[in-house]
């Protein structure tokens, strides 16, 4: 079968390290299930991969993606919940399992023709979900998911500051958000992704650092480095900044005076749970809400699909098809 992989690491050009090879069919292991894969979707996991940030050369070439939608060998149509975890280990809270791995880490990647999954990696698709766009739900919507309705608790009426208008984690969080009632705000670099923004939902569009109108109750937080002082200093007092996420750099200076002076609440988040991912899909159904898909690729153009997410174009999801 055919298999997307890191075949080695490049830090200033991570795209170039992607190769597309054959390997033989994985033989499920007990506790697991064969799926074979209808759609996978990138996340910036895999790039970080492909520079060399918790990988090392000796595990190469290993492959790539942990977002998968497919079907099993008994003919269920399902999405793969892309954390291997185990609940027992972190205390009843999969995310809380000290050897918890994102799916391409823990074993092989999605970004393949078939792929085998621990049994409760695995949800039933809704049948109103495509295969591409179920894809794109188990990293980046549920990130979103949970950044908003678990750790930010969002209500409706509230105001959300989302930073970064274009990545899988951001257009989520503003279809998320706007369903639920909340007014959504977006930050963005360039005049074309805060459109497309705005026609997702968002509510008000500024350019990054810019001054808001007023203060915030909740601010969403993938970028990092580029976006911390404006999210601290945008968010009102007794507010929460949620964070998910540092693209744009992981090393922040914090005002600390201004987080306890005003009840600032910093809350961590990464991914979701397995009933998470369930509840997720529940309200994509029954509220109709599609995850924004940028671009698709057959799996033979994994290279061309990896550059576009690499050199910032992407806007929503890149999805590759086997």
């Amino acid at each position: 079968m055919r298999v997307v992989v890191a075949s080695k690491i490049v830090p200033h050009d991570p795209a170039s390290g992607v190769e597309v090879v054959e390997r033989d069919d994985p033989q499920p292991g007990a506790g697991q299930v064969l799926v074979t894969v209808r759609a996978a979707s990138l996340n910036h996991h895999d790039l970080w991969s492909l520079r060399g940030v918790g990988v090392t050369e000796d595990r190469l070439p290993m492959v790539l993606g942990s977002d998968v939608a497919g079907v099993t060998e008994d003919g269920r149509e399902v999405v793969v919940h892309a954390l291997v975890a185990d609940p027992i280990r972190g205390g009843g809270d999969e995310l809380l399992d000290p050897r918890r791995a994102m799916l391409a880490d823990a074993q092989q990647g999605g970004l393949a023709e078939r792929v085998a999954v621990p049994e409760r990696n695995v949800v039933v698709k809704p049948a109103s979900l495509t295969f591409v766009e179920a894809a794109c739900l188990p990293t980046a919507w549920l990130t979103a998911y949970r950044m908003l309705f678990v750790r930010g608790d969002a209500r409706p009426g509230r105001t959300v500051l989302v930073q970064g208008a274009s990545g899988g984690v951001a257009t989520a969080a503003v279809v998320l958000a706007r369903a639920a009632g909340l007014r959504v705000w977006v930050t963005g670099r360039t005049p074309e992704k805060l459109e497309k923004a705005r026609a997702l939902g968002a509510d008000g569009c500024f350019d990054s650092g810019e001054r808001l109108p007023e203060r915030v109750d909740l601010v969403i937080d993938t970028v990092g480095e580029a976006t911390w002082e404006h999210s601290v200093r945008s968010v009102r007092p007794g507010g929460v900044v949620v964070v998910a996420g540092a693209t744009a750099g992981a090393t922040v200076k914090t005002d600390l005076f201004r987080l306890f002076l005003q009840h600032v609440s910093v809350h961590g988040s990464a991914m979701g749970r397995v009933d998470e991912l369930r509840d997720l899909l529940a309200l994509c159904e029954s509220r109709g809400l599609r995850p924004h898909v940028d671009s698709t690729y057959s799996l033979d153009r994994a290279p061309e699909a990896f550059r576009r997410l690499a050199d910032g174009h992407a806007f929503g999801k890149v999805v590759l098809t086997p």
